[in-house]
């Protein structure tokens, strides 16, 4: 299986590339954030639970996001691979990620970092939020976020590096480009 955890700031390009990955690769796709948007919307106890945390701009707990993951990931059957979309985000995420799938005989074949100067991550997301009405898209808690992605998610790119799955893309430039940059890397696994 092909199991490709998509990695960078908020605002990135991870959703839209991800699509593309999964219709070319034919790959199953978990967004962390369209699970627990899905939960919040439903009104589910783990929804309003997240809610509380996603409305202060921070992570949710370890514990609960492994479990909703577990559960995503074997629901899929005959699975060609996984796209991690928004997981892990903390180095500890990263290690329950790599025990989960071992559990199960698997393991993360790429990391792609999807590297955005900051200023352009600003322009997209405030645009989203405009374009979409989703309410984490506005300056206030897109500064909290990219705070947190700084501080508690960037430490992944080393971890990734030493446990030799790190791969850089460029995440400016035209969606197709940066498509065929991610395709080069996903070609030679």
């Amino acid at each position: 299986m092909l199991n490709i955890v998509i990695f960078g700031a908020p605002g990135s390009g991870k959703g839209t590339q991800s699509a593309r990955l999964v219709e070319k690769y034919g790959l199953n796709h978990i967004s962390t954030g369209d699970v627990l948007r899905a939960e919040i919307k439903n009104g589910t106890e783990l929804g309003k639970t997240a809610k509380g945390y996603i409305d202060n701009g921070q992570l949710i707990p370890d514990a609960l996001m492994i479990d909703i993951l577990a559960s995503v990931f074997d629901s899929f059957k005959d699975s060609k691979g996984v796209i991690f979309d928004g997981f892990p985000r903390t180095i500890a995420q990263a290690d329950a990620l790599k025990a989960m799938l071992a559990e199960r005989n698997q393991e993360v074949s790429v990391m792609l970092d999807l590297e955005v100067p900051e200023d352009e991550l600003m322009v997209r997301l405030i645009k989203r939020g405009q374009e979409s009405g989703r309410a984490d898209d506005n300056e206030e808690t897109i500064k909290k976020r990219l705070a947190v992605y700084h501080n508690q998610t960037a430490p992944l790119i080393d971890w990734y590096k030493k446990d030799g799955k790190y791969s850089y893309i460029k995440g400016v430039g035209t969606m197709d480009g940066i498509f065929a940059d991610i395709c080069a890397v996903i070609d030679k696994l």
